[in-house]
């Protein structure tokens, strides 16, 4: 599973316990294939007739690392994995491959409605490890849009809800690259704009939200308890940020829609150096294919941080190319583990598994040319893994 020519401090520090700084629920019902194959398709639709999800980097990263944790060979086919998998349950397969990631704590985005995922606490549970919760701002907004009766009591009650549920949390995140892009408008919208919006708001509360004047106000809303509590904010971006009918970011946690160029994190350059002086840490999460514009702002900005999450198990063999790539400039106390996890337990096992992967390889290619020695890359791995989400965090 790893580099054989690691010394053994820098292989005991890639096998230290992580922390997940990202992920969501998992189903905890019993899946049909159809079911089963869009949680494992970033696209969130079905494959097109005659063909399947398991025949993608992802689906072929199940049947070769998951399968023997389920008790089969290696490579089984997607009929017989899902077979052992109706036989053994959603609960025992959870408990299976939650636990073999090695996390010893979950941060999870509890913004879903959906019953059918995990809470929290559950994750944490069938993990073996801790779990805390990140508050996403969107939620909140639909949760006081839909109690509201005017547009003055929908300001005052989402700045009191944020508050509120900040208190129990150890970050905040934004959907709204997926709602609106990320080249929106960085200043904070006035009073009138905010009420004027807010009342169209509130003909309509049940809908996403997509007005941008409104996101913005919820953004700056939140930047302000995230800075009074010391909280980070994180951003979905890149292919973590698209939305579109039925999947993309709608399946991992974004709305309404927005191209993927719009996404580029490199847009929220003019954003990132306004807040600069308030300290609130910012994360992007997942970057990919915009990785690199990802860690060169981490590089410049003091109170950036970056993951790459998902892109590595969607990727799979290829997941060490996208380290490197965001090696290259990312400061090491800027870069963040997270599996991105989502729906199916096996997208934990496999984030974790290949961010060791991806990173070991990295790591062995630094010691070997005797550009690193092995202290400094085993100390560069618990980093990564988990001492800077310790440290952003407050854990």
């Amino acid at each position: 599973m790893h580099p054989v020519d690691l010394p053994d401090t820098v292989r005991d520090a890639l096998l230290a316990p992580l922390v997940d700084h990202h992920c969501h629920g998992v189903r905890r019902d019993d899946l049909t294939r159809a079911q089963f194959e869009l949680l494992i398709h970033e696209g969130g639709s079905p494959a097109p007739p005659g063909t399947t999800h398991f025949d993608t980097p992802f689906g072929l990263a199940i049947r070769r690392w998951c399968a023997p944790l389920l008790d089969l060979e290696p490579h089984a086919p997607p009929a017989v994995y899902l077979a052992r998998r109706a036989e053994l349950g959603a609960a025992e397969v959870n408990s299976r491959l939650l636990a073999a990631a090695g996390v010893v704590a979950f941060l999870v985005d509890t913004g879903s409605e959906d019953a059918d995922l995990l809470s929290a606490a559950e994750i944490g549970r069938y993990g073996g490890a801790a779990a805390d919760e990140l508050v996403r701002i969107e939620q909140i907004e639909r949760d006081v849009a839909e109690t509201a009766e005017i547009a003055v009591d929908y300001l005052d009650d989402l700045g009191e809800e944020l508050a509120a549920r900040a208190a129990r949390a150890v970050g905040l995140k934004t959907v709204m690259a997926g709602l609106c892009g990320l080249d929106f408008d960085p200043a904070r919208p006035s009073r009138g704009a905010v009420i004027a919006a807010a009342n169209r708001r509130l003909s309509d509360p049940k809908e996403p939200l997509t007005d941008p004047v409104l996101l913005r106000h919820l953004l700056w809303c939140a930047i302000e308890v995230a800075r009074e509590r010391g909280l980070p904010v994180q951003f979905h971006t890149g292919l973590g940020g698209v939305a579109g009918p039925g999947g993309g970011a709608g399946r991992w946690g974004g709305g309404a829609g927005a191209d993927l160029h719009r996404t580029d994190p490199a847009r929220l350059s003019t954003f990132i150096a306004a807040l600069q002086p308030a300290g609130v840490p910012v994360i992007l999460l997942h970057c990919y294919p915009f990785h690199r514009q990802a860690a060169y702002l981490a590089g410049r900005y003091p109170h950036v941080y970056v993951d790459v999450g998902l892109a590595l198990p969607l990727t799979a063999a290829a997941s060490a190319r996208v380290m490197e790539e965001l090696l290259e400039l990312a400061p090491f106390h800027k870069q963040l583990f997270s599996s991105g996890c989502r729906g199916a337990a096996e997208s934990c096992l496999l984030g974790a598994l290949y961010y060791r992967q991806a990173l070991g390889a990295a790591l062995a290619a630094r010691v070997g040319a005797r550009e690193w020695s092995a202290a400094d890359a085993a100390r560069i791995a618990h980093m990564i893994g988990s001492g800077n989400a310790r440290r952003i965090y407050r854990l």
